[in-house]
């Protein structure tokens, strides 16, 4: 195998098109619908809907933050990058540490159902085999593996036409829905109010968790160094991910609560989206649902892959995390050490998850606590553009409210989505989700002893920030991705 220790990553790889694209499937659309709907539905009935638009609006706050930072800093490490140089070294790898223990958990869980959909194609039996479903998922994931050790292109190919399926298929049944006529219920406008929720604790019970229904559309920012005109493209297409991820959500909720019966959904909390394609169009509308959920699951086992690879390539090329992370395969210009290292942990994992029940119950505590980590990085990057561009605020409108207020009113959202999970989430699950987050320290504090250029940086200052586009390679001054750190640019 060859590889370079002192290359970067392959830009100007992806088009705006191709970003937008991988926003839509991170937050794996097909997925979230299949995996929590019922679940929603069970926590605040027909205040669902609700849940779903008062979680978008501090969620665009968030991907504000993104784009915001993003101009002034591309990094394949985003948030971990930000953070450290705008709040705090130490914040700014926690929030770094949060991405990779989150994703590297969904890998796990991601893949799992991703067997038990692709058996279920064949045999409805079958799906519920363990063994079998975690073999398949397994082979899914090895598969996933090598397209991202192939390259960003093969990447970004590979997508399209998993999210290209999914989001037709989706789209066919959106409209079916519409038209469908055997109703459960009537929509009512009340739906998108307050009046469903059981108050304020009905409110946060709803939004913890609706608010991660999104969650994987800022795998846009860890490809920046691959992107084309980054400096706009990746944040530009982290907006239009998550308002087309919304669209779908709202759409799809409405008609799980308007076609199916409360009896319907109880039922069927793990299989809500097949029963719902039944209902639309008998005979093939369950499976053409159950191709699009395997899609969404495979494809989203993508983009967490790069977000989990991208961010350790960052730590490893800053000293952070062992250097060997920040290795780049000559020929695929991918993190190959990064990705090999994750995949290896993601197959212990599974084995582990399969040949132990303990390990399984605690690994579903494990996806509970996922919540937790993606709160502290998405919170964050909401105080690190406030900071960031706090010498601009006043100077504009636009600035003030896209660049200041929304994205520190998501950051509070955030936190306060943190807190309230305290109170609802297991003591297994919140163990794993601090615990986790603690876990980080180790290394933090080894290689900040060991005196890693990361912990003495130069502060991210938009209005020192230069207003041109990033051109990784490009001969100047200009071209290199942070300043007072060894980079390959």
């Amino acid at each position: 195998m060859s590889y370079s220790r002192g290359r970067g990553l392959q830009a100007n790889v992806l088009s705006t098109f191709d970003t937008v694209v991988m926003a839509v499937a991170g937050s794996a659309p097909a997925y979230s619908l299949a995996a929590t709907t019922a679940v929603l539905v069970g926590a605040v009935g027909l205040a669902s809907p609700a849940a779903l638009l008062y979680c978008a609006i501090p969620m665009l706050g968030i991907a504000l933050a993104f784009s915001y930072l993003g101009r002034i800093d591309v990094n394949a490490g985003a948030s971990y990058s930000w953070v450290g140089r705008t709040l705090h070294p130490f914040l700014g790898f926690l929030s770094g540490w949060a991405l990779v223990i989150s994703a590297t958990i969904f890998m796990v869980a991601g893949s799992l159902p991703a067997g038990s959909m692709t058996l279920a194609l064949f045999d409805d039996t079958l799906a519920d085999n363990t063994a079998l479903s975690t073999v398949v998922g397994a082979a899914w994931f090895l598969i996933m593996l090598c397209v991202v050790l192939g390259g960003a292109r093969l990447t970004v190919r590979a997508q399209l036409i998993m999210s290209g399926v999914e989001l037709v298929i989706l789209a066919l049944f959106a409209v079916l829905a519409f038209f469908h006529t055997d109703n459960a219920r009537a929509f009512d406008w009340s739906w998108l109010g307050f009046s469903h929720f059981d108050g304020m604790a009905g409110f946060a019970s709803g939004a913890l968790i609706a608010a991660f229904y999104y969650w994987g559309w800022d795998v846009t920012s860890n490809l920046s160094e691959e992107t084309r005109n980054s400096r706009r493209t990746t944040g530009l297409a982290g907006l239009i991910g998550v308002g087309i991820v919304f669209l779908l959500f709202e759409v799809f909720t409405i008609a799980v609560n308007v076609i199916l019966s409360s009896k319907q959904i109880e039922e069927n909390d793990a299989n809500v989206l097949a029963v719902l394609g039944e209902e639309v169009w008998p005979g093939w509308g369950g499976k053409l649902l159950i191709v699009a959920v395997m899609l969404s699951t495979i494809a989203t086992l993508e983009t967490t892959l790069i977000q989990v690879t991208r961010s350790l390539f960052a730590m490893g090329r800053d000293r952070t995390m062992p250097s060997a992370l920040g290795r780049v395969h000559r020929r695929w210009n991918t993190p190959w050490v990064a990705i090999v290292v994750v995949g290896s942990v993601a197959l212990v994992m599974f084995v582990a998850s399969n040949a132990l029940g303990s390990v399984g119950d605690i690994l579903s505590d494990a996806i509970s606590a996922i919540g937790l980590q993606i709160a502290v990085y998405y919170g964050l990057a909401g105080l690190a553009v406030v900071v960031a561009y706090r010498k601009m605020l006043l100077k504009s409108p636009a600035n003030f409210l896209f660049g200041g207020l929304w994205p520190l009113c998501g950051a509070l959202f955030m936190f306060w989505v943190f807190v309230e999970s305290l109170g609802e989430l297991s003591n297994a699950a919140i163990s794993i989700g601090i615990g986790g987050l603690a876990v980080g320290l180790i290394p933090m504090l080894w290689y900040w002893r060991q005196g890693s250029d990361y912990y003495r940086p130069a502060k991210l200052d938009a209005s020192q920030a230069v207003e041109t586009d990033y051109v990784p390679g490009e001969q100047g001054g200009h071209a290199r991705v942070h300043e007072g750190l060894s980079t390959d640019f």
